[in-house]
């Protein structure tokens, strides 16, 4: 029996994607999936709004559902983070997808950038602050593929998570997939787990 698969497409700076990253992880834990992380940006090509090009009213109401869903989650957040928007996402969404490909717990090491934007003030442009939480989460060995520039493999998959985002009609972070059905959002992820079950028992 093929194990189901749940990739997640999402924005390493996006605050709905950090909210919704410890619980992403154990729904796949719980399907016995397999989880594939894939960050990407806001694709504008399919409709996407970058949340400082807004009208002031959504951005004012953004932050009333932040501060909703932080005290529901129960999850430390700064609804203005020192650091926020980032100068840049690539180098810290790139440094994943290195530790990823390279074996590590990813999630660990992305959940911990997450973070150290959102309740740390801490700036995930800074190479020298990501080889600091990957040291803390994957270690010596991990840390080492934090590197900037990245290699252009790398680099190359930065750009196809971004096409492939593009090619399935994602416009928003965080989008979950499970086969080909699209789940736009943090809140969605009970329909993420009875996707996976699903998936699991058709494959039994």
């Amino acid at each position: 029996m093929s194990e189901p698969v749940l990739q997640a497409f999402y924005g390493i700076s996006s605050p709905w994607a950090y909210f919704g990253a410890e619980r992403m992880v154990q729904i796949a834990r719980d399907a016995g999936a397999k989880l594939i992380l894939r960050p990407i940006r806001i694709i504008e090509a399919n409709g996407g709004i970058p949340l400082r090009t807004r009208p002031d009213y959504r951005q004012r109401y953004h932050e009333v559902e932040l501060a909703r869903w932080r005290e529901h989650l129960g999850i430390p957040l700064n609804l203005r983070p020192k650091h926020y928007p980032c100068r840049t996402i690539e180098m810290a969404a790139q440094a994943v997808i290195a530790v990823q490909k390279a074996g590590f717990d990813a999630a660990g090491f992305s959940f911990a950038i997450q973070r150290a934007l959102w309740a740390e003030d801490r700036d995930i442009a800074d190479l020298d602050t990501l080889r600091e939480l990957a040291l803390k989460t994957v270690g010596e060995a991990g840390a080492a593929f934090v590197r900037g520039p990245q290699p252009a493999d790398i680099a190359g998959d930065w750009l196809a998570n971004l096409m492939e985002a593009e090619r399935r009609g994602i416009f928003g972070t965080p989008t979950y997939v499970v086969e080909n059905e699209l789940f736009w959002g943090q809140d969605r992820l009970d329909f993420v787990a009875r996707a996976l079950a699903r998936v699991k028992e058709e494959a039994a």
